[in-house]
């Protein structure tokens, strides 16, 4: 099966904005409507959406439950939510608020237990945020001191949905996506793996939707800064992926 198409919301104070490398002072603000983007998306034919409250990864309170809210109510695609979610409480508004998927990082790194507590409520990926050789947790603003292959033996035997794996250094970047380390995860664990960071052409896409000839496929792709600067649309971007 070929990958499926994650177009990225990011939101920081309810704005959609992208992060280069995960610095918020290198922030490209793309306006105030978070549910038109949604919206377009769905339009165009994305499967999925995936949303970050950017302000509550930083900071661990959530802050954007509102938009996120509206972004799910507004649409009729499945959304994976990630950014904050630091609780059983936290995971279970956004369950609440129709929220598909929700993505925990720091809390899953730090506390490994809670991802299995939370799998009782809903589905959860656990995202694994790699700068250099150690995730990074809090919004990308400390280093773990974790491998991303530790990560992956910590959570082998937990109830995990999906692991959606960044490579900072390449994020918002469109530098191109860390292939031979998504190859590893790949190979590494037998749950799905979403991959995030640095696509930035068509060919990005193609190359990842390939990754799986000599060992399993990405189950599927997330897309942020390429789709709003028009690098591509999502039609162009879903066919690059092998998708009807």
């Amino acid at each position: 099966m070929s990958p499926l198409l994650f177009p990225a919301i990011d939101l920081r104070d309810g704005r959609c904005v992208r992060l280069l490398q995960g610095e918020f002072d290198r922030e490209t603000d793309y306006g105030d409507d978070p549910v038109g983007w949604a919206r377009s998306f769905e339009e165009a034919g994305a499967s999925w959406l995936h949303v970050v409250d950017l302000d509550g990864a930083r900071t661990g309170v959530p802050r954007n439950r509102e938009a996120i809210r509206a972004v799910v109510s507004a649409v009729d695609l499945p959304v994976q939510v990630g950014g904050g979610v630091r609780t059983v409480g936290d995971a279970c508004a956004l369950f609440d608020a129709g929220v598909d998927r929700v993505v925990m990082g720091t809390a899953a790194v730090q506390y490994p237990d809670l991802v299995t507590e939370v799998a009782r409520h809903g589905p959860v990926a656990v995202g694994l945020d790699v700068r250099g050789v150690h995730l990074a947790v809090h919004g990308w603003t400390r280093d773990s001191g974790l491998t991303v292959e530790a990560a992956l033996e910590r959570f082998g035997d937990r109830e995990v949905d999906a692991f959606v794996v960044t490579r900072i250094e390449r994020d918002g970047s469109l530098d191109g996506p860390d292939l031979d380390g998504l190859s590893g995860v790949l190979a590494a664990t037998e749950v799905d793996v979403v991959a995030s960071g640095g696509v930035g052409s068509l060919e990005d896409l193609r190359a990842l939707a390939h990754l799986g000839d000599t060992g399993r496929a990405l189950a599927g792709v997330v897309v942020g800064r390429a789709l709003y600067e028009r690098a591509f649309d999502v039609a162009e971007a879903t066919a690059a992926l092998g998708r009807p």
